[in-house]
């Protein structure tokens, strides 16, 4: 079964990627207009119409932003806890949606894709991560979140492929502006975001697993550098020796390159099947 994963964007302003595994197709979040989703999912030959559905961490605006008309009009089935699940539903009181309601912690599955949901700590009703197990590997999704508790390195430790967090630099954000005081607290407490050290200590913390991949995600346009996100996070890795592990940035403005997982078996001197291990890499245009 083939299976492909693009991150169709990631910021502060805006997140949405697709899962394909086989016939199912899952966006995680959309927050982006439905327009730049359309336009985003044309750029790996997708429509919205072929969706199976869409998981929802939580219901702040860069994560929900396209629901409305793309949900409304087309009727894809929108998977979202119930205190999510209200809290979109006041944000869209004149659209008809269709939701799949779970509850936080729980496992189901959509298609071929098992989805297991755990509680992450930031200033939402009742957010979520996800972690994806799929034919060719499994995929952990971290977007918001403002520490990472045992209960989140304990579900996404299975991850192959991790969607981490590295929303801010602590000091362009200390220095920024734009921002009031109250907003930097909120963004600094247990229930904000990650900063780029935050998310090196979780790669770190990760490292001994099956974690082979991860995609740094959320950066804020004003208070954080690609290169300073993948700095601080590359660094700590390579201090450990966890060289197994490749670290990438992800845009807020274009699609990440999509990445087909497969499974590959790896065999001793004698033939015999020892494991089976996620290989990524380009996927075939």
């Amino acid at each position: 079964m083939a299976v492909r994963f693009t991150i169709l964007g990631s910021g502060s302003s805006g997140n949405c990627a697709l899962l394909e595994a086989g016939e199912t197709r899952l966006l995680i979040d959309a927050g982006f207009s439905a327009r730049q989703i359309r336009e985003r999912l044309a750029t790996v030959g997708r429509t919205p119409e072929s969706l199976s559905g869409i998981l929802i961490t939580h219901e702040h605006g860069d994560h929900i932003q396209g629901l409305g008309t793309l949900c409304g009009r087309l009727g894809v089935p929108i998977y979202a806890n119930r205190l999510t699940r209200e809290a979109i539903e006041r944000q869209f009181p004149q659209t008809r949606l269709k939701f799949v309601t779970f509850e936080t912690g729980s496992a189901f599955s959509v298609g071929s894709v098992d989805v297991q949901t755990f509680s992450v700590p930031h200033d939402a009703m009742d957010p979520v991560g996800f972690v994806l197990e799929t034919a060719g590997g499994t995929v952990g999704f971290l977007t918001d979140l403002g520490h990472a508790t045992k209960l989140i390195l304990e579900r996404v430790k299975r991850a192959r492929l991790l969607i981490l967090e590295a929303n801010h630099d602590l000091r362009l954000l200390q220095e920024d502006v734009k921002r009031p005081w109250s907003t930097k607290q909120r963004i600094l407490s247990r229930h904000g975001h990650l900063s780029n050290d935050a998310a090196a200590e979780v790669a770190e913390q990760l490292a001994g697993g099956d974690l082979r991949e991860i995609y740094l995600g959320h950066l804020s346009r004003d208070c954080n550098r690609p290169e300073l996100a993948l700095r601080a996070v590359s660094t700590r890795l390579q201090k450990i020796g966890a060289t197994q592990i490749a670290v990438r940035n992800t845009s807020q403005d274009q699609p990440s390159p999509t990445v087909e997982l497969r499974a590959t078996p790896i065999a001793s001197a004698d033939g015999q099947l020892l494991l089976t291990s996620l290989v990524s890499g380009p996927a075939p245009a």
